[in-house]
């Protein structure tokens, strides 16, 4: 299983699957992250949190923890 988290800079990568429950997996939606979209991470932090992505054409980015959550193919 990858996530979201061990993706490297400049992967395009499909969201498979996302794990957490209630509140943290509907905020995760409702950032646009939701089953069979694509991601392209642009860049990690140095200290890698968080992660910059782009998400359905706009940027976002993300903490370590959530993308822990994501699982991608």
């Amino acid at each position: 299983m990858n996530t979201l988290r061990q993706t490297k800079v400049g992967q395009t990568v499909k969201v498979v699957k996302l794990h957490g429950e209630g509140a943290v997996k509907r905020r995760i939606m409702d950032m646009g992250i939701t089953k069979g979209v694509e991601v392209f991470v642009r860049k990690i932090a140095p200290l890698g949190d968080p992660i910059e992505v782009n998400v359905r054409g706009y940027e976002l980015s993300i903490r370590k923890a959530d993308a822990e959550m994501i699982e991608v193919e």
